[in-house]
């Protein structure tokens, strides 16, 4: 099992989208206990990718939106760092 690691930062993102986006509380919650258990579970759909300023995995929580992650090899931990649409993780539409 990973553990996942809520930075401070990550922690205001997500209360402000889940403000915006409360119907998607559900969805957000199962993704991360599917995370927890196996972030390599098909329906996450984790991909690497790279930005001009973050280079990292991605995971679903639908197809609109997704949520932004390192691995931390040692302990088998992820840090969660980013939660939104396309354009707040990869930076385009």
């Amino acid at each position: 099992m990973f553990k996942l690691i809520f930075p401070y930062s990550y922690e205001e993102k997500v209360r402000k989208f889940l403000r915006k986006h409360p119907e998607l509380t559900g969805q957000y919650g199962k993704t991360l206990q599917l995370l927890e258990i196996n972030p390599f579970h098909p329906s996450l759909r984790l991909h690497q990718f790279k930005t001009g300023s973050f280079e990292g995995y991605s995971v679903s929580i639908n197809m609109s939106y997704r949520i932004s992650l390192e691995f931390l090899i040692s302990g088998k931990e992820i840090l969660l760092v980013n939660i939104g649409d396309h354009q707040d993780i990869y930076g385009k539409k």
